[in-house]
């Protein structure tokens, strides 16, 4: 099992949410992009959940699907509060761009797709001009 080295689903993530621009993909793979600003962390999830379910990233009636990129946003959703879940109950609040990518990136197909979650904007204090840039991405396998 090897991974492609053109087929980085973080990577791809990163430069999707990143870029002005549309990344480039391999033609298989699905991939969107959104805004979320929040005190509250399930007003995170919920809207890259309705963003995925809405583009066709992942089918809301497949448990494993919306598992797996529940377990992807909550792993993004650590690197972006370094490792501590909570925002609003500690008076913090953020401003995301995030990406959702999904496809497959090994070389065997037998691998499974995997969906990649990347988040990208400002953490702080309520108040304007207090917050500092933070980035968080989340892998996990369907």
């Amino acid at each position: 099992m090897s991974l492609q080295s053109d087929h980085r689903i973080g990577k791809h993530a990163m430069l999707l949410l990143l870029s002005e621009d549309e990344c480039n993909m391999p033609d298989c793979w699905k991939s969107c992009k959104g805004k979320v600003g929040t005190m509250d962390s399930q007003k995170i999830i919920a809207a890259i959940e309705t963003a995925a379910k809405n583009n066709g990233i992942v089918d809301g009636d497949i448990y494993r699907e919306t598992h797996a990129l529940y377990h992807a946003i909550i792993e993004a959703l650590h690197g972006i509060t370094r490792g501590q879940l909570s925002i609003g109950s500690v008076l913090r609040t953020v401003g995301l761009r995030f990406s959702i990518v999904r496809g497959n990136p090994y070389e065997k197909q037998q691998e499974g797709e995997w969906i990649a979650v990347a988040l990208y904007g400002t953490i702080g204090a309520p108040i304007k001009g207090l917050e500092h840039e933070t980035m968080g991405l989340g892998i996990n396998h369907i």
